[in-house]
């Protein structure tokens, strides 16, 4: 569906077409104008959709979600710079646009969509992870906003809502006083739907304050000691995700395995799924059986069990005393990998999906080799995406500048300074992802 003119067309007159009756039209009697019915959810559900986000990932996720609610015209792109030729082409009734974005973030992008709208009404939901940016947002001209970690039923509500304010609007462009008394309506409506919402986040507080005391205690209560080795972990989690967890193992064949995963939402469901994984990965890895098969077994576990936008990122890694090992990351951040005789940074990039996104993915390990004096940082991406008070993150080239400067020193060294780092940098500002860390040295 074309939201400038098929959506005419099909008003023009009642033979133009099923998308969209007539918005008014002539009794045979006495000439009374009476008002056709609001837009059909097919037409809705038929409406033009373009997801705008630079992570592959988030465009699979928010595509798979809008397709499971039912919508069938969805298309998406990873370039922010592509956004407004895309919707010259094709004139979107909606678009899910991404706020941070390398090159072009998304504000600059409704810049370039407000020349195209030549009535300012810019089609437009942002996604964004940080509530002050939501209200910067709606003043640029975006219609409403969808929190990160995405929700499944806010998602479905906001996106049915905007495209059906959407539709009216291009519809009471020909008929705006038929319509225009609707709209309003609809747009009270909206209002009333937000307040609710408030509402709802309070009921929430008391589940939030018991989620956050579930995922604490996933955490080790102490730092184990392994042979040849130092460790050190540290987490900051926030009301607004359930999300990260660290453990560590030793095993019974004189290796030991470390785990730093990210859960997908918030509350207790994102709890509830951090126990069910970190008590998989123990009973499993207890048993002997080898990393790949555990990731294949937790990963049709998570599928099986869990709700259908909940997903897990995960690194995971196995290490003898003489640093011979191996790694899997499920779509994890990429960690770092420090070199003692070179100095230099490997980083052990990801080739795998996110635990359950998909019940047919497989996870093959890599090896792993940790010489003396080398180190291995592992982290979640609440870290480089933590914001100071100006919106700017702290990002990859400031972590790994510090672990260049640093980890010639030693991971205590290093781990003291990246935590002093965060600390000075954020200045107290409120974050919305957990910050995890863990650093592992290998010292004989």
């Amino acid at each position: 569906m074309n939201c400038d003119s098929e959506v005419a067309d099909a008003l023009a007159c009642p033979a133009a077409g099923p998308s969209l009756p007539c918005a008014a039209s002539r009794d045979d009697g006495g000439g009374e104008l009476k008002h056709a019915p609001p837009v059909s959810a097919s037409d809705i559900l038929n409406a033009k959709i373009l997801v705008v986000d630079d992570l592959e990932v988030n465009v699979r996720l928010l595509e798979g979600m809008l397709r499971i609610a039912g919508y069938t015209s969805v298309e998406s792109t990873t370039d922010p710079t592509q956004v407004c030729e895309l919707h010259r082409r094709n004139r979107y009734c909606l678009i899910l646009l991404d706020l941070h974005m390398p090159g072009m973030d998304g504000f600059q992008v409704m810049e370039g969509l407000k020349e195209i709208e030549g009535d300012d009404y810019l089609p437009v939901i942002v996604i964004t992870a940080q509530p002050g940016h939501k209200l910067r947002a709606l003043e640029a001209g975006a219609k409403d906003f969808v929190g990160k970690p995405f929700d499944m039923a806010e998602l479905r509500a906001r996106v049915h809502n905007i495209l059906e304010v959407r539709l009216l609007h291009l519809a009471s462009q020909s008929h705006s006083k038929a319509l225009e008394e609707t709209v309003r309506e609809l747009e009270a409506s909206r209002e009333v739907i937000r307040l609710q919402s408030l509402d709802e986040q309070k009921r929430r507080e008391q589940e939030l304050a018991l989620a956050q005391e579930t995922q604490e205690s996933l955490l080790p209560r102490s730092l184990p000691q392994f042979e040849n080795y130092h460790i050190h972990a540290f987490s900051n989690p926030t009301r607004y995700v359930g999300g990260d967890f660290y453990d560590f193992l030793q095993l019974t064949s004189g290796e030991w395995t470390g785990v730093l995963a990210d859960v997908s939402g918030k509350g207790m469901s994102a709890a509830l799924l951090s126990s069910m994984v970190l008590g998989a990965l123990s009973m499993k890895l207890r048993s002997g059986t080898e990393p790949r098969e555990v990731l294949n077994r937790i990963n049709q576990l998570i599928c099986e069990k869990s709700l259908p936008f909940q997903f897990v990122t995960l690194f995971l890694f196995l290490l003898n005393p003489n640093g011979a090992g191996q790694f899997i990351s499920a779509g994890h951040t990429p960690a770092c990998l420090f070199r003692s005789a070179t100095g230099k940074i490997e980083q052990l990039v990801s080739e795998h999906y996110f635990l359950g996104m998909f019940d047919f993915a497989s996870y093959e390990s890599r090896p792993l080799q940790l010489c003396n004096g080398d180190i291995l940082v592992v982290y979640s991406d609440g870290l480089t995406e933590a914001e100071n008070q100006h919106g700017e993150m702290f990002g990859d080239e400031r972590l790994l500048k510090i672990i260049r400067q640093e980890a010639a020193l030693g991971s205590q060294a290093l781990n003291l300074t990246l935590l002093k780092a965060i600390d000075e940098f954020t200045q107290g500002v409120p974050q919305t992802d957990d910050i995890t860390l863990v650093v592992v040295e290998k010292y004989q």
